[in-house]
């Protein structure tokens, strides 16, 4: 029986997995077309997956050599002689000599791939791909899968640049060449740079400015992931609402491959019997929001390779910490070097002319990190902590008692506001108050669309049930009334009756404290600072 697959390549016939017949036919446009172009996605995105779809559905009309440059080590690199050998070696291992019409030509593949004999250079071996496509009964199309590993080398962008000549001279001379190229990998090829000439080190050129845009969505949309939850249905008959559970699993994700496939392993293999005793209550809104919890605990390959990059560079992790901490905008800027490694490496999307965390499983990843650094020089986490027996009762989470409680403590440990408070201040100080009340048992996340300086909705799920709390800087009756109206129609999206607003109030004249309104068939708990 087929399972749910987050290592390695997904194969359709051992593994739940998400049509991609749409994507792949996408791209083959691409390819029928001629284009060279690179797939670049963040780790686990399904680059790999894609890529073995593409070959199957492209080997009734080309010949598809596919490599990998993850086995090669940095001494493949060490000189264009070292490198044509492990190159040549490669397309040996996938049989490339035996397809050449000309045996001449495939013996010297051989020669560059065998340890003794001339030492061979990048203009060989672009000569042989000119030789090897013009005596191939069908065009040639290069998968190479990996290529990060060979960025930082010098003798892998000169072979950049000898494919891009090739490219041109195909448009403007007809000569033969590969018909289609792909790269694949973390890195964005495209803008990779060289060297023109080793004397002039500050002249740069893309030697991959050839290549196509690549605008295919990879996300997994919640229709593409309901599909796969109905295979698996079929299987398994849990009664479970396919398209509900579909659309809640893409809220978590955006769509993120590698997490919708890691909630559905947890749900198919780690919820039961324990703590569900069916796999028709673990199928639930439930079900998912304990493996999400399970998922933000533990320690994988996606989120050590996130964490690594905020380690070694630091200032992406200072602009994350100032959108998500103090709700600074990020506006979305093209010639942004440091913003455009942030999209590559999967930290943010853009979202029209602003740019946002790619999906709540990260932002919430990153809320974490970012309180408990903050959580030595604050004591509100330790009376949380110290408190959080108190708030829940018949396993149901009293979000009133904790905004009563908020605010005693607060009074109690800052006094009131002053001028010093910011408008970050707020939210950090709620989070890290309700961070170890719902710690092991409940999430949150933050609504990004009512995230500003002003305003932002912190979305609590706790055993099924979901509480909407709205933090605010108090800006006068008027403002305040607006935001209770706000407030109100934000909890028709959520189906709630009741929410809650915590305001930080600078008014010296301000009355603190929590109390109830009705606001149409709205109760609205607010509390005052």
């Amino acid at each position: 029986m087929k399972v749910f697959n987050t290592t390695g390549v997904c194969v359709p016939e051992k593994h739940y997995m998400v049509d991609l017949a749409k994507r792949v036919q996408q791209i083959r446009k691409m390819v029928d077309a001629g284009k060279y172009f690179c797939i670049n996605r963040s780790r686990q995105y399904g680059k790999t997956t894609t890529l073995a779809a593409l070959r199957r559905a492209l080997q009734d009309a080309y010949e598809v050599v596919s490599l990998d440059f993850q086995g090669l080590g940095a001494a493949s690199f060490a000189s264009e002689t070292v490198f044509c050998r492990s190159f040549s070696r490669m397309l040996l291992d996938k049989g490339a000599d035996r397809v050449v019409a000309d045996a001449q030509i495939a013996e010297q593949l051989r020669s560059m791939g065998a340890e003794e004999g001339s030492a061979y250079g990048l203009e060989d071996l672009m000569r042989w791909i000119r030789e090897w496509s013009l005596n191939v009964s069908r065009p040639v199309v290069l998968f190479i899968d990996e290529v990060d590993s060979a960025t930082n080398d010098q003798v892998f962008l000169d072979f950049l640049a000898g494919l891009r000549q090739g490219y041109i001279d195909r448009d403007t001379e007809g000569v033969a060449t590969l018909h289609s190229v792909i790269l694949a990998g973390v890195t964005d090829v495209k803008h990779l740079k060289h060297r023109i000439r080793e004397e002039e080190q500050h002249k740069v050129n893309s030697p991959w400015n050839i290549a196509a845009d690549f605008d295919i969505d990879m996300s997994l949309s919640a229709d593409g992931i309901a599909g796969m939850l109905r295979e698996y249905e079929a299987d398994h008959a849990t009664g479970m609402d396919a398209d509900a559970i579909a659309r809640m699993i893409r809220d978590y994700t955006n769509g993120y491959p590698f997490l919708v496939s890691r909630i559905c392993q947890y749900l198919d293999e780690k919820l039961v019997p324990e703590p569900f005793d069916s796999y028709a209550a673990a199928w639930t809104a439930q079900g998912i929001e304990e493996a999400v919890k399970m998922l933000q605990l533990e320690r994988n390959t996606l989120f050590d390779s996130l964490s690594g990059k905020l380690i070694n560079y630091p200032g992406i992790k200072e602009r994350l910490r100032l959108l998500l901490m103090q709700g600074e905008p990020l506006p979305y800027n093209p010639l942004d070097d440091e913003l455009a490694q942030m999209e590559m490496y999967g930290f943010v999307r853009r979202a029209g002319a602003q740019v946002m965390v790619a999906n709540r499983i990260f932002e919430t990843m990153l809320y974490n990190l970012f309180l408990d650094e903050a959580r030595p020089a604050n004591s509100l986490y330790a009376d949380g902590d110290r408190d959080k027996n108190l708030f829940v009762e018949n396993g149901r989470l009293n979000m009133r008692l904790i905004l009563e409680r908020f605010v005693d403590t607060y009074d109690r440990v800052f006094g009131p506001l002053e001028d010093r408070f910011k408008e970050k201040d707020g939210r950090e100080l709620f989070l890290l108050y309700l961070k170890p009340i719902i710690n092991g048992t409940g999430n949150y996340y933050i609504e990004a669309q009512t995230r500003d300086q002003t305003r932002t909705d912190v979305v609590v799920d706790y055993c099924g049930e979901q509480f909407v709390v709205e933090l605010k800087i108090w800006r006068g009756n008027a403002y305040h009334t607006r935001g209770e109206k706000q407030l109100s129609e934000y909890l028709d999206h959520f189906r709630l009756d009741r929410g809650y607003m915590l305001s930080f109030n600078f008014n010296k004249n301000k009355k603190t404290g929590v109390h109830s309104v009705r606001i149409g068939d709205k109760e609205i708990i607010e509390a005052v600072v």
